[in-house]
């Protein structure tokens, strides 16, 4: 009876937490696939899967591997990849920038504002795709170099050191005359 009632208490508290990773996590995640995607009805049905599928696997979470949000993106990315294999397309980022507050507008033209945000977008276009990934894993995600390390499955120093050169590609496009 003990066990009965154990059991039950251990599958409620699973499911909180899950229900607490899920809520935290959505929208980062939808806008991770979305990323890769480039196809809004697609990313929200590759995010389901992916929750779907961390949901079933959610007794295999090991800790020591890392945090349950770097797992959650790591089944994300391979939903999102499973997704472009089937329809061999490439991904690229379609995504805006996000908004800025109006305290950060002030004194900016906003004629300068979508120049601003045509040169990144552009820029972003122009990189890789596995540079856009590691973009949109740090800033969509915000996920750390740890966590982007076990998603894209290299070392931290690794993931560190791609991400410093996508941003820096990055800035000097941006930054580049035109």
């Amino acid at each position: 009876m003990r066990l009965a009632v154990a059991a039950r208490q251990t599958e409620t508290e699973g499911w909180e937490r899950f229900e607490a990773l899920y809520r935290s996590s959505r929208d980062d995640v939808y806008a991770y696939v979305l990323t890769l995607l480039r196809d809004r009805a697609a990313a929200e049905d590759v995010t389901a899967l992916a929750f779907e599928r961390a949901y079933r696997r959610r007794r295999s979470f090991d800790r020591r591997r890392g945090d349950e949000r770097g797992w959650l993106f790591a089944i994300a990315r391979n939903a999102a990849l499973d997704e472009l294999r089937r329809r061999r397309r490439t991904a690229t980022l379609i995504v805006e920038p996000e908004a800025v507050s109006d305290d950060e507008l002030a004194g900016e033209d906003e004629q300068d504002l979508v120049v601003r945000r045509t040169a990144v977008r552009d820029a972003l276009a122009a990189l890789a795709p596995r540079e856009r990934e590691l973009i949109a894993l740090k800033f969509h995600a915000g996920l750390t170099n740890t966590e982007i390390a076990s998603v894209i499955g290299v070392s931290e120093s690794n993931a560190g050191t791609m991400l410093h050169r996508a941003v820096q590609k990055l800035r000097r496009a941006v930054s580049a005359p035109v």
